[in-house]
Parts: structure tokens; C-alpha cells; sequence
């Protein structure tokens, strides 16, 4: 691949792709996302920032990392995902069961992202869609890069050089939103739910005791619950931010998009 430091920021963004369901739309500007809600218990997270981070860009992952690099999650899912989630008021229960339906049912998708890593850079692209267990991203150029999954594995591949990364999708939070129905607070560990006139926003964190813990903050319109963007913060607490756009939920992708070429030998 073209940079291992590429490859991390590639992956913090996957987890929420599912959520925006929407007819085709004009290109909407990318909004900046408010500080992250207060848990209920513990600091403040870091909040996020869609502008250039003055902070060292994230060190260089090994070139056959163990998990998926830190835009998947960086590491193993928790053992019993749900299991630590936070007491929260009804109303806040509730709106995580909105979000949890709004997200089950989307079956297809396909749109526009821009994605603003810890340093700054910014990337853009198109994702595809096809539950349960399908996803292609593709990065514009200069970027070689294209992230697939088929429904039991994913790669990370680079265009230019014919190279690819295999993680099975089963180790990454990926197979939560692709399959075909999600409760947020049984499945994983919310730990923030906070809503305003603008946005609804939900924390999700991953703890594990090797590698860290890992956060992802997914922001949803307040009065459609259409996906708006996601910040996701890695054990090392570089954030990545993602901000989605044109999102279809009609029309069905090409299977041929999520097909992986085995004959590849991964780095």
C-alpha cells in the first residue's frame, strides 16, 4: 500500500456509512461538528474538529497489522459489547432506539464522502452499500486507495501498486452496521446521548486491554435522522473525521463493486 500512515487514516469512518438514508440530493456543505456530549460518567472525550490539528501526524502502523488500522476501530471488538452500556434517562433510550431502527432499515446506499484526518489532510470519494455485509469505498485520485468488503472479508487496496490488506469482517465493529438489524445498546457500548435543534448525537467506546480504547461519536439531523458525519478517535487519540453527502438509498449498487480479488497475495 501507498504508506502505511494512508492506511491508518483509511480506516475510523467505517462503522457509521450505514446510516444515511436519503433520496438523491444536491451536494450539502459539511458541517462542523459540535463538542462531544458529556458522558454520563467520566470526563469529557476530546472534542472533534473537522479543521487541521495541530497535533503530530499518527505514527506509522506496522505493514501487516494484527487488526485493522485505527479508521476500522484499530482493534478486536470487546468481548461482550453492550454489556457496560451507561444508564441513561428514557428520552435518551429512546433516541438511541430511533437511530437503532433508522439504521435497520437501510438494506442499500450509495453517495459522497470527505474524510479530514488527524493531520489535517483531506480525502474524498464515493461508498456503495449493499447489506448485509457489503461496502466499497473509493478514494478520488491522487489517493490509490479502494476499501471493499464481500460479507466475510475486507481489504484495504491500493490501485496503483495491485497490493491489498486482508482483515477478516468479522474482527472489525464493521459487521454491527452491516448487518441487517442493529440495537445500538445491546450491541455495543454506548456511553453519550445528547440531542439539540441541530443534531443527535451518540458515543459509542471500545475498551481492550492490549491495544486501548477506541471512541466513535456519530452525528444524525435531529429532525430526519439522516447521517450527518462521524468523528472516530483512536487509542492514541488521533481523531478522524468523516462528513457524508448526495446519499441514495433507491438505487442498487453493482454487485461487481464488492467483489474481492483472492488471487492477490496480501502484503
Amino acid at each position: 500500500m501507498a504508506g502505511t500512515s494512508q492506511a491508518a487514516v483509511i480506516a475510523a469512518f467505517m462503522a457509521a456509512f450505514l446510516a444515511g438514508v436519503a433520496a438523491p440530493a444536491a451536494a450539502q456543505p459539511i458541517p462542523l461538528p459540535p463538542p462531544a456530549p458529556l458522558p454520563k460518567t467520566g470526563t469529557a472525550p476530546p472534542p472533534p474538529s473537522a479543521a487541521p490539528s495541530t497535533r503530530p501526524a499518527p505514527p506509522a502502523r506496522n505493514s501487516a497489522p494484527t487488526w485493522l488500522p485505527s479508521i476500522f476501530g484499530g482493534q478486536p471488538p470487546a468481548a461482550k459489547p453492550g454489556t457496560t452500556t451507561t444508564a441513561f434517562e428514557p428520552g435518551q433510550r429512546a433516541l438511541v432506539d430511533k437511530v437503532s431502527g433508522y439504521l435497520s432499515t437501510v438494506h442499500v446506499m450509495s453517495g459522497d464522502f470527505v474524510q479530514v484526518s488527524a493531520d489535517g489532510r483531506r480525502t474524498k470519494g464515493t461508498f456503495y452499500i449493499q447489506k448485509p455485509g457489503k461496502v466499497r469505498f473509493e478514494y478520488d485520485p491522487p489517493s490509490p486507495i479502494d476499501i471493499i468488503a464481500d460479507g466475510s472479508s475486507v481489504v484495504v487496496r491500493d490501485r496503483k501498486l495491485a497490493t491489498q490488506d486482508l482483515y477478516p469482517l468479522s474482527q472489525t465493529p464493521l459487521r454491527y452496521l452491516l448487518t441487517d438489524r442493529i440495537d445500538l445498546l445491546r450491541d455495543t457500548n454506548v456511553i453519550a446521548i445528547n440531542a439539540d435543534e441541530l443534531y443527535v448525537t451518540i458515543m459509542i467506546e471500545e475498551k481492550q486491554a492490549i491495544i486501548g480504547t477506541s471512541r466513535l461519536m456519530m452525528m444524525f439531523g435531529a429532525k430526519d435522522l439522516q447521517l450527518k458525519q462521524w468523528v472516530v478517535t483512536d487509542p492514541q487519540g488521533f481523531e478522524t473525521t468523516i462528513a457524508v453527502s448526495n446519499l441514495d438509498s433507491v438505487r442498487r449498487p453493482d454487485p461487481s463493486l464488492f467483489k474481492i480479488d483472492y488471487t492477490i497475495d496480501p502484503r
